[in-house]
Formats: structure tokens, sequence, C-alpha cells
């Protein structure tokens, strides 16, 4: 049984991995405090849920532009002082946060400005962050390390809503904030302890390799190129040339443009499980869980070799998940009913978890292939796109089932959209069947 647990190896071998992993562990669940709790300011400033939804797109914009142009400076400076610094500006914007509704000078648009700073900090700190993975642990350690990882988001992600909504109803929104600056701090502690992370020269073997590590332009101390347009471009040119790591953008695409059910919950606990916003609630906490359950148990699958399979067959498991998601619904009907619908409930619950726990396999997996495939000079770059691919499907993707439903109804909705992220995955396949032949031992780009 213990071959088939999480592997806790990255963290019995690399002390600086073991406190990055517990530092931004901590600090994940203190920002669902402030996601929590800027959703629930937003609403109680202007009382509409609409202004609410306008909280993700004052996000959307810096998240892409920093992403790109932040990945692209990753592969120029050391990347420990730059995940240092993108932290203390979300620190210090998460004060910030906390000032504005300590002083009762809240402004439904201060709002919005101090969550655009706060995803731009976030937009560098996050490739930052994934790229340094790989200088901490060997190749072959980097699925474990990459599953440990999705364990604790998942366990933020399902406990820090819960948490962060008790605080804001008894103390208060100031409290959340000033919970989610002073758990940042240990992330920040964790970075602030490891060493110099400089980017690699574009051919390091011909340098020594690891020595070629430490002599890009921060170490030597000449000055850092310009970040542009180029810079940018070259990323993206790069990415165009590598059908591999290319595929595990698309296939993620795939399941969070057409099946991505996030945005149909809301009308789920009203229309057809009962239950209002705690049944909306819930139904969030069940694709956490599920990456929870997956997380737990990914022993077995991180030894394994062909991760374009895994990745292939995860996927196929979240579309088809999410259809019968939608077929629960489909025998619910749309009866408006004034109590929850326990079997219905149920049974949503674990057709989300099943998609959760095929979510995190993928993700874990996606994650693996980027950073052993990529060239540590690329390494920056890509991981920014990675940031815009993941923060752009699932908003894209409540667009296009927010208009399927308004068509169809949410039931349906979910299930052609499952659907079509089976058929889309699959087509994809069949015109790049070398991502199923994918080995780790022997990674192609």
């Amino acid at each position: 049984m213990p071959r088939f647990l999480t592997d806790v190896t990255p963290l019995r071998v690399s002390p600086d991995f073991r406190r990055l992993w517990w530092g931004l562990g901590v600090s994940s669940l203190g920002h669902q405090f402030t996601v929590v709790a800027v959703g629930l300011e937003a609403y109680h400033l202007t009382g509409s849920t609409f202004s609410v939804g306008l909280v993700g797109l004052s996000e959307l914009v810096p998240l892409v532009v920093f992403g790109l142009y932040g990945g692209a400076l990753l592969d120029q400076v050391d990347r420990r002082k730059a995940a240092l610094v993108a932290t203390v500006v979300m620190w210090a914007t998460t004060l910030g946060l906390a000032a504005q509704a300590a002083t009762g000078a809240s402004r439904i648009g201060v709002l919005y400005a101090l969550v655009a700073l706060q995803a731009a900090g976030f937009a560098v700190n996050s490739p930052a962050r994934t790229a340094i993975i790989p200088r901490l642990v060997e190749p072959r350690l980097l699925p474990a390390a990459n599953a440990l990882g999705s364990l604790s988001t998942n366990v933020s992600l399902t406990a820090g809503p819960m948490l962060g909504a008790v605080v804001v109803a008894t103390t208060g929104f100031t409290y959340a904030y000033l919970v989610d600056a002073v758990l940042m701090s240990f992330a920040m502690w964790a970075i602030f302890r490891l060493p110099p992370i400089i980017p690699e020269r574009q051919h390091p073997a011909a340098t020594g390799g690891a020595t070629a590590a430490q002599d890009g332009p921060a170490a030597r101390g000449g000055a850092v190129r310009d970040v542009g347009l180029r810079q940018v471009l070259d990323g993206l040119r790069y990415l165009a040339t590598q059908p591999n790591v290319r595929m595990t953008f698309l296939v993620d695409l795939c399941a969070m443009v057409f099946a991505m059910p996030r945005v149909l919950f809301p009308a789920v606990g009203v229309v057809y499980l009962g239950g209002g916003a705690t049944t909306t609630g819930a139904l969030t906490t069940g694709i956490a869980v599920g990456g929870i359950v997956s997380s737990l148990f990914t022993g077995g699958l991180t030894r394994r070799r062909h991760q374009g399979r895994i990745i292939v067959w995860a996927v196929t498991g979240w579309g088809l998940s999410i259809v019968a998601f939608g077929a629960v619904l489909v025998v619910a009907g749309r009866s408006r009913p004034d109590h929850v619908v326990w079997v219905a409930l149920v049974l949503a619950l674990v057709t989300l978890a099943a998609a959760g726990a095929s979510d995190t396999i993928s993700a874990v997996f996606r994650q693996s292939i980027l950073q052993t495939a990529t060239p540590d000079h690329m390494r920056g770059r890509l991981q920014g796109v990675f940031i815009v691919v993941v923060a752009g499907g699932p908003r894209l993707g409540d667009l296009v089932l927010g208009t399927g439903a308004d068509r169809v109804g949410e039931a349906w909705a979910a299930v052609a959209g499952g659907l079509l992220c089976v058929l889309a995955l699959w087509l994809l396949v069949s015109r790049n069947r070398r991502f199923l032949a994918y080995d780790a031992q022997h990674p192609e780009p």
C-alpha cells in the first residue's frame, strides 16, 4: 500500500524544497481568505453580482501581461529575487486591502485596483516559484514534487474559503486580509532561504552544465537586457516548435474552455438541487476534495514513464465526469426545489470529485513535462505562458458554458461541454501521436 501513497521523497532529500513546500502551502491557505473577502466586500459595496464578476476581469489583464513579460524577465534574473520581490508586492497589496477596509475608505474602484496589482505580483511570483523547483529536486522526482504541490493547493482550496468566510462573518473584512498577510510571511521566509537561482545560458552543456547556471548576466553583475516584446515572442516561437510541451497547454484548454462547470453552480443550487449558496459551496469543494484524494494516492503514478498517456486519460476522465454531472442534473430536472435533493446532490458531488481527481493528475504531469522538457533558459517564459493558460482558460470556460446554459439549460450545457472536451482532446491526440509516446526517461519537447 505505501508505494501507492504520495511520494514524499522530495521533502526528505531537499531541505530547500521542503521549506518552500511548507511556506507556499501555508501562504496558499491565507490567500483563500483574501479571495473570499474580496468577493464578499465587492458585493457588500455594490449589491451586484455583476460587480463581483468584474473582480475576475480586473485580474485577467495583469495576469496575461505580467505572466508573459514576467516570464521573459525570469529567464534573465535571479529567480529567487524575482519571486521574493513579487511576494513582497502581493504582501503589501494585501495590507492595502486591510487598510481600506479598516479605515472605512472602501470604494469598488480601489478594490479593483488593489486586486489587479496583486494579480500582477502573482503573475510573476507563480512562474518564478515553478521554474525554481527543477533546480531543487532531480528530474525523476519532479512528478512527486508536483503531486505534493497539488496536495497542498487542494487542501487550501477546501479549507481556506470556509475558514475565510467564518473570519469575515465574525470579525469583518480587515482581519481576513490580515490573516493572509501574516501567513504570506511564511512564503517570504521560505523564498528568502533559497540559494540564488540564476538562469542557465542557452547552451549550458558547452560550459559545464551546473557551472553555466551561475554564468548569467545577474551572476556576472552585468546589465540585464531590456525585457520587451521580442523576448516574449521568442518564447512563443520556441513553444510553436515543441509539440509535446505545446500539447500540455492545448489539452488543458480543452478541459477548461469546454468543460469547466463552476459558472453553473449558483443556478444548480437554486434550480436543480436546492440549498442555494450552501449547495454552491459544496459543489465547489467537491472538486477540491477529489483533488486531495488523488494527490494522496499518486505514488504509483509518479513513477510511470509514459506521462503523455496519463494526461490524455486524465483529461478524458475529466470530460466524462462533467458529462456524468450534467446527466445527474438532467435526471433531477429544473424543479426549483425548496429543499436539498440529497440523492442528486450526493451523486453530483461524486461526479465532481472524480473530475477533481482527474484534473489533479493531469496537472501534475503537465507541469512535470513542462519542467523537464524545457531548457532552463526558456523555463521562465513558458511558465509565464502556463500562467496565462491557467488563468485565461477557466474564465473563457465561464463564458462558453454560461452562454450554453442560457440557450439549452445548465444540465445540457454540462453534458455538451464534457463531450466537446473529450472530442477536442482526441482530435488533438490524433494530430500528435508522439504525445502518447512521451517518455519521462527520455524527454522530448
